[in-house]
């Protein structure tokens, strides 16, 4: 059997160089870098998944095309930005390394405007005319949502950096940033005991992700013996609050849980010390609130309010001071970093590593092989994609804003914390596993269903 394997693959390479499908490579070089691969892959009897795929698809072209996809732009942008520059850093490093397989990666970047449906539009351009490998991109849910079609239809790689509601669980995207379980169950009720408030007045953008996280936040309150005071949303993008603080204000809360994004942030905190509202009388508690957002706003406005994250750029760590000195280098000695940011730039090395492992840019070779089991020495610590949810275990940490825009941390968690794509309290009996062999075989046939949620009912799952 390996001496019919060992012809047919030998064949199979000899047609594939003088059928002409090396465009732009260089036939011996080719060659002889083919018969050492071969040498070890023959040696073992089992050649890897989609092999010939996958020197085809890894042949292609002088660069490694990425797509960056995130708004320039747009309500979004003062957060966004910093996603693009942290992407465009990784990317100049590994390729002063060198590159990827003999390559460098070549950006490939679109400004969706922080609108969802030119998300979805320059995701289909991203994949079908740019012929990237993968795309570092979205911020919002909603964005995230809009480009998920996109990436599923087309069979594309999405690597996703923001903290996120969870519920979710598709083959074609790889979650760096947080999900509840490593922000909100050990933020909420570290609120009630630490902080000792627990009457909390829940305020938010208008769309999924600060609904959804506030049905998890409902969920503690009601295990940890905390109470909603008030729950309301305003529409994505406005920055008037005047009403909203008005509210506040007459509500007896004893804190604000804050899931307004982008502009919003900076308006909300202006306003909110501008009516006389101190931190020391009402927090405002945050998972989203970054340094990007103080810088824009002033230190001053978010003196004493507090945010949960997995990083600072005050984390304590060697690889952070590195990280942190070498984006000022490029950025400018008043650039900050921060937690989504951070995630947007390991998962860069996440996905250089990936094609170094599979040898390959052909998506199921990333998606069932190269991506999963990742890790990376980001500069909050030590990172790993899950193998079996394509979530990533990070760290947890509570940060207490300071006089001088950063973040005084407060609290941190004892080791990196396992994702939890579907949040327990809320649905107990799901779970997501994409290296159940039914999953995987379903997933390589089926190209309408994507996920690899399963039910479980008595103990068992369900398919």
């Amino acid at each position: 059997m390996l001496s019919l394997q060992r012809e047919e693959m030998g064949f199979f390479v000899r047609r594939f160089v003088e059928d002409g499908m090396m465009k732009g490579i260089e036939r011996r070089s080719f060659l002889r870098g083919a018969a050492a691969g071969l040498g070890g892959i023959l040696a073992s009897g089992i050649a890897p998944y989609g092999f010939m795929r996958n020197i085809a698809k890894a042949a292609e072209g002088d660069t490694i095309k990425v797509g960056i996809l995130h708004s320039l732009s747009g309500t979004i942008a003062i957060i966004e930005k910093s996603l693009h520059d942290a992407e465009l850093l990784a990317i100049e490093e590994i390729n002063a390394k060198g590159g990827v397989l003999g390559k460098k990666i070549e950006p490939v970047i679109e400004d969706p405007q922080s609108l969802v449906q030119v998300f979805s539009e320059k995701a289909k351009k991203l994949l079908l005319q740019d012929k990237v490998v993968a795309v570092l991109g979205c911020y919002t849910s909603a964005s995230r949502q809009s480009v998920l079609p996109v990436f599923e239809k087309n069979n594309g790689v999405l690597l996703y950096p923001t903290l996120y509601e969870a519920q979710e669980c598709s083959k074609n995207v790889f979650y760096t940033g947080a999900v509840p379980n490593q922000q909100l169950d050990d933020f909420v009720p570290w609120i009630i005991k630490t902080l000792g408030r627990k009457r909390f007045y829940l305020i938010g953008a208008n769309y999924i992700y600060p609904k959804e996280t506030n049905r998890e936040v409902k969920a503690l309150l009601k295990l940890h013996g905390g109470t909603t005071v008030a729950e309301e949303y305003s529409p994505l993008g406005s920055t008037e609050f005047s009403t909203n603080i008005n509210k506040i204000a007459a509500s007896k809360c004893d804190v604000v849980f804050s899931d307004l994004v982008g502009d919003q942030i900076v308006a909300f905190y202006k306003q909110y010390r501008g009516f006389g509202i101190k931190a020391a009388d009402i927090p405002i508690c945050t998972p989203i609130t970054t340094e990007q957002e103080i810088q824009a706003m002033g230190p001053e406005n978010a003196e004493g309010h507090y945010t949960s994250f997995n990083y600072f750029q005050s984390v304590d760590t060697p690889e952070n001071h590195t990280f942190v000195e070498r984006f000022k280098s490029k950025y400018g000695k008043n650039a900050v970093t921060n937690a989504v940011m951070e995630a947007a730039y390991f998962q860069t090395y996440f996905l250089a590593q990936a094609i170094a492992k599979v040898k390959s840019t052909e998506a199921d070779a990333l998606i069932f092989d190269g991506l999963p089991g990742q890790e990376f020495q980001a500069p909050q610590g030590k990172v790993k994609i899950d193998e079996k949810n394509h979530h990533t275990w990070l760290w947890a940490r509570i940060g207490k804003a300071n006089a001088q825009g950063q973040f005084d941390i407060v609290w941190k968690s004892a080791d990196r914390i396992q994702p939890e794509p579907w949040v327990k309290l809320l649905y107990p009996n799901k779970t997501c596993d994409f290296t159940d062999p039914k999953v995987r075989e379903r997933l390589k046939t089926d190209s309408k269903n994507r996920s690899a949620t399963i039910d479980i009912k008595d103990g068992k799952r369900v398919y």
